[in-house]
């Protein structure tokens, strides 16, 4: 089974073509590291608007069958940073450890992730991770999080991820 993960890039400027997406790119190039398995993406660059988040995870869940979708941006305190919101209502279970390893590893390099709200959470089987908007950032919360990645995607009945041992060791118990 050939995996299908959501990518997408909250940004009012970047989806309004003000400037170039490379948040996005960023997760794709990480993955594209990380998987030797094969894989697709459905890419997708939106404004914050709360509705549409909403409205965009539910399609590449429920309709594309995305078994893992990563968003980048809309996590800080800024009036229209409302990507934990979004993804908080179309939730069934959160992962609040995605969020808590994330601050905790970006808080090495500045002090400032603390006002990161950076959060996962379930939908049906596929797991939905919330990523800071920087590149440098997006590589960093990865590192963390996606060793557990693969194992929780099993224990939903989703793709088997297979990663390149010599980038990232995904764990599964023996």
């Amino acid at each position: 089974m050939i995996a299908k993960i959501g990518i997408i890039t909250v940004s009012d400027r970047a989806s309004a073509g003000i400037y170039e997406d490379i948040s996005g790119k960023a997760i794709i190039e990480v993955l594209d590291s990380y998987l030797i398995s094969p894989w697709v993406s459905d890419y997708r660059v939106i404004p914050d608007e709360k509705n549409l988040i909403e409205e965009t995870l539910i399609d590449m869940i429920d309709n594309q069958k995305c078994s893992l979708v990563v968003t980048t941006g809309g996590t800080g305190p800024a009036l229209r940073d409302v990507t934990p919101e979004a993804t908080e209502a179309v939730c069934d279970r959160m992962m609040p450890g995605f969020g808590e390893l994330m601050r905790q590893v970006s808080l090495k390099y500045v002090p400032t992730a603390i006002l990161s709200r950076q959060t996962a959470g379930l939908r049906g089987s596929s797991l939905i991770i919330n990523l800071p908007g920087k590149p440098k950032s997006i590589k960093e919360c990865l590192d963390a999080v996606f060793p557990a990645v693969p194992y929780c995607i099993d224990l939903m009945n989703g793709p088997f991820l297979e990663v390149n041992e010599k980038i990232i060791k995904a764990f599964r118990p023996k």
